[in-house]
């Protein structure tokens, strides 16, 4: 049985829990050398295992994705261990607190945009030439349904996930060129560590959420991660530039019969 990405190489952040591990487990189980990185040294360990203690196509690396000293060695790390670049996925983030803008808190504002969106921008800017070298390839940025909606109480991370959607335009539209496409996922509620944390802060949006999923359960971390896979991979090799809502229409709308 073929795999999808076999003898090549995938960069992860946020690999130590929830939609970031199973893009790890997924993608080596589909043939690739994966590299995962989070700042959660224990988390990371266990995706590790979770693939396989013996493996030695996966490399940890524990990282704070807002530091351009730290996500830039990074990148030349794997250049060095691996040789090449073929698909990454800037996953890693964070919801911040739920309060309304006239209470938010500026530095929790700006840690949430350094987290979800200004990592994405230097692991693009260090990843896209590494790809570059590899003759090409694709990333999937991690975006959100709040990428076309407007949470109450979350306003930071709703920009940051606008602001992930408008990077990946510019990078898919930059890169096409050079054959490296650049797409992104809205995930829906998602049963991860993360969602779980932000529904205790947050039970009205929690509520709210799980009432407004036709599909009526949250997505499993695994369904995410498929559909990333199936952007980074040839199947969607006409594919760049494109938000791919995955949330078992919780954002369709309307109302039931």
């Amino acid at each position: 049985m073929s795999q999808l990405f076999a003898k090549k190489v995938a960069a992860i952040t946020g690999a130590g829990s929830g939609i970031g591990r199973a893009l790890a487990i997924g993608l080596a189980q589909e043939g690739a050398t994966v590299h995962i990185a989070d700042r959660n040294a224990e988390g990371l360990a266990e995706t590790a295992e979770l693939i396989g203690a013996g493996d030695a196509r996966a490399f940890m690396t524990e990282l704070d994705v807002s530091s351009e000293i730290q996500v830039g060695s990074w990148i030349e790390q794997i250049g060095s261990t691996s040789g090449r670049l073929d698909a990454a996925f800037n996953n890693a983030g964070i919801t911040g607190p739920a309060l309304p803008i006239e209470n938010y808190p500026l530095e929790d504002f700006q840690r949430v945009i350094a987290v979800n969106l200004q990592s994405v921008f230097l692991g693009m800017k260090y990843q896209i030439p590494l790809i570059k070298r590899s003759g090409g390839g694709a990333i999937v940025n991690t975006a959100s349904v709040a990428a076309l909606t407007g949470p109450g109480g979350m306003s930071a991370y709703a920009a940051s996930k606008h602001g992930v959607h408008g990077l990946t335009r510019v990078a898919a539209m930059e890169n096409a060129v050079h054959g490296i496409r650049v797409n992104a996922i809205a995930p829906g509620w998602t049963e991860t560590p993360m969602v779980v944390a932000n529904s205790q802060q947050n039970p009205g949006f929690a509520a709210l959420a799980r009432n407004a999923i036709p599909a009526k359960r949250g997505g499993r971390p695994e369904e995410i991660a498929a559909a990333a896979i199936w952007l980074a991979s040839n199947a969607a090799s006409y594919v760049t530039g494109h938000m791919l809502t995955v949330d078992g229409g919780m954002t369709i709308g309307g109302f039931e019969l």
